[in-house]
């Protein structure tokens, strides 16, 4: 029986002091300390930032650009640059909140969480379901499953590593904080199958376009989208309920 890696786990080393990652420490330990702030503080000056910083992107910001003008053919430019720049606003919002779980923990973070169809989760726990979370690409995309994995739920999740060595391990050491497996892209699926069939949760990201040999295409608002016809064998293969999970981040309820 061939055997497949378990779980990826984050390693320090020691290179990751060197002078050449030092801004990228700068960074994080900036974003660590705005964490300690109260988000009805911090939350207006990184939304400012936020915008900011889109207005300078200018390549992801046209991408998102052209992507809004496919998919809402009827909204005015400036509706969707409106769109853009809260985007971008909640992109830094987000990832401070997710440093704030993970230094602070989910005792006094849950009071701001809202969880829409609990009773799906309690279903599933009650029958003991296997099940696999679909869940789109997103800023706070990781705090679900990092509140599940805190309530003692057994959480199993592919990722894509980082370029930046040093950011791979701090984020994966924060998805990790509370227990569950990481998989790589790199090993495949199967090792996350088989994690799924041992009774995790499944935490899984559609992933992007891999051209039209390997992908359909669906209809996406007004235009369409490339996919991989993977959820349905995903679904079969791990004995799994397929359960859309869509992580939201409310600024203005959030405090």
């Amino acid at each position: 029986m061939k055997k497949y890696k378990s779980e990826f786990i984050p390693e320090f080393k020691k290179n990751y002091l060197s002078p050449v990652y030092w801004f990228t420490w700068f960074v994080l330990g900036m974003i660590a300390g705005i964490s300690m702030f109260p988000p009805s503080f911090r939350d207006p000056v990184l939304a400012k930032i936020g915008r900011w910083v889109g207005r300078l992107s200018r390549k992801a910001r046209r991408r998102a650009t052209i992507n809004l003008s496919l998919c809402f053919p009827e909204k005015s430019d400036t509706e969707r640059e409106i769109i853009v720049d809260n985007m971008f606003a909640t992109a830094l919002q987000s990832i401070v909140m997710m440093a704030e779980l993970a230094i602070r923990g989910p005792e006094k973070f849950q009071k701001r969480v809202f969880w829409k169809g609990l009773e799906i989760l309690e279903e599933i726990r009650h029958n003991n379901r296997n099940v696999i979370f679909l869940v789109p690409h997103g800023w706070s995309v990781d705090i679900p499953a990092m509140l599940l994995a805190a309530q003692g739920e057994k959480m199993a999740a592919m990722f894509h590593q980082q370029r930046n060595p040093v950011i791979d391990y701090v984020w994966n050491s924060v998805r990790r904080k509370f227990g569950g497996r990481l998989h790589s892209r790199e090993d495949g699926i199967k090792p996350f199958i088989q994690s799924v069939r041992q009774g995790y949760w499944g935490y899984y990201l559609p992933d992007q376009d891999h051209g039209p040999e390997y992908s359909e295409f669906a209809d996406f608002f007004a235009t369409y989208k490339a996919t991989l016809p993977i959820i349905g064998r995903l679904m079969n293969i791990s004995q799994a309920m397929i359960i859309p999970l869509f992580p939201v981040y409310d600024e203005k309820n959030i405090s």
